[in-house]
């Protein structure tokens, strides 16, 4: 290890360890390898400018951030809710199925885990912990597992950042993470299920199966999004960030004509947020793209791949060894840094093992989700304890069960790749 590089991660390792947001850390650790190493420090500049301005798919991020913070706006949440408590609502631990088909619908608008749970997640968990019907631990421990599944199925804001650093097909990947998104929902589902029975939670009063259909028609035109941005996609019509903006301009035509739920000063105020959220990405990805040079100067992509192939590494064994590497990562760093930052070190080891660069993405994304409820540093499991005031501790106590199933639903993706890559191969992709 050069000099140079010693003091750029002993920098980031001590501006992250005191606090320091990510993306200032890693600007400031690279200026200080750029400094060392006798580099021009406009270097900086140059390559996040560059970065930014070759990649065309980077402005899907805000745009989606926009939608998902349109979707959370008004009456949109609640109905799509109501529709989801006619649905499953009658089952054994209704309330908990009802949390995870909400999930997995909201995730076809968001594309956010926080979003997800922000919006969503604080209305549910009052409607489990209403009477005591459920520990207020349990209601926030599904909902921050449920809440997972929002970037696995399509759209999704972290696969784009995938896509930036693997140039893997977006649309491929977003098709590519439906399945797993339903075996994820699924899994948690069962777990409901097995702890509502052993636990004897109260069944739920069924909604009458006449309420159904006028349910549906309410939450129609917001179940349509997924629909209307695959076929944008797959249908030739839009780019993957041509329907981002799409699906940004439909959720604005529901919120404010159709449901009329928007007034001009929350929307006003979503845009304010939606551009927090987009700098503080940002801010993530400039850091990265000059990191990704000073990883690129120092060869170690190609010395990682060296050395994974001439030990002659099985492909499975290499997705096993990276899976837990990623999973303990996320117990410290977000998604967006896990897989700006990290996941690029093993792209050229996966072309060269000839593991499919779609297939691995999704079990990175996957991998990271499940990163946000794993204690200590879960950033759901504070989300959901600053909109609903629950103690971390009773969260804690609950997520052990959902984060278990939701481990073993990432090793069945693993052995099984056809389980990821049915859809895509489905739809024409080749990879």
């Amino acid at each position: 290890m050069t000099l140079e590089l010693a003091l750029c991660l002993l920098t980031l390792f001590f501006l992250a360890g005191i606090g320091t947001p990510i993306g200032y850390a890693i600007i400031l650790a690279s200026t200080v390898y750029l400094t060392v190493g006798g580099l021009d420090i406009a270097l900086t500049g140059e390559k996040i400018v560059q970065g930014l301005y070759k990649s065309f798919v980077l402005l899907a991020v805000p745009l989606f951030i926009v939608a998902a913070n349109i979707m959370n706006a008004g009456t949109i949440s609640e109905r799509l809710l109501n529709f989801c408590v006619a649905a499953v609502g009658r089952f054994r631990g209704g309330l908990g199925h009802v949390n995870v088909v909400a999930s997995l619908i909201f995730s076809g608008m968001s594309g956010s885990a926080v979003a997800d749970a922000a919006g969503i997640g604080k209305i549910i968990i009052e409607m489990m912990t209403k009477e005591g019907r459920y520990s207020r631990g349990y209601a926030a421990a599904i909902t921050a597992a449920s809440a997972t599944i929002g970037p696995i199925i399509p759209p999704s804001i972290p696969m784009v950042l995938y896509a930036l650093v693997s140039n893997a097909s977006i649309g491929a990947l977003f098709l590519a993470g439906i399945l797993p998104g339903l075996v994820m929902g699924a899994v948690l589902m069962g777990m409901n299920s097995y702890l509502s029975a052993k636990r004897g939670f109260a069944l739920e009063k069924p909604v009458p199966l006449r309420e159904l259909p006028r349910r549906t028609a309410n939450a129609f035109p917001a179940l349509l999004m997924p629909a209307i941005l695959l076929y944008g996609i797959y249908g030739g019509v839009t780019t993957p960030t041509e329907a981002a903006a799409v699906a940004a301009f439909y959720a604005l035509l529901l919120a404010a004509l159709f449901y009329r739920a928007l007034t001009v000063h929350s929307l006003y105020r979503i845009f304010v947020e939606s551009a927090r959220s987009s700098a503080a990405v940002g801010i993530v990805i400039g850091g990265a793209l000059i990191l990704n040079f000073i990883v690129v100067s120092e060869n170690i992509p190609g010395m990682m791949s060296d050395f994974l192939t001439g030990v002659d590494v099985h492909p499975l064994v290499f997705l096993l060894l990276v899976n837990l590497l990623v999973l303990l990562l996320g117990c410290v760093l977000d998604a967006t840094t896990i897989i700006l930052v990290i996941v690029p070190l093993f792209i050229p080891t996966c072309k060269a093992l000839g593991i499919d660069l779609v297939h691995f993405g999704v079990l990175v994304v996957v991998n990271s989700m499940i990163g946000l409820i794993t204690p200590p540093y879960g950033i759901l499991l504070f989300v959901i304890n600053a909109v609903t005031g629950i103690p971390l501790r009773e969260i804690i106590s609950e997520i052990w069960p959902f984060l278990g199933v939701l481990v073993l639903a990432l090793l069945l993706l693993i052995v099984f790749p056809d389980i990821v890559l049915f859809l895509p191969r489905l739809f024409g992709y080749v990879g």
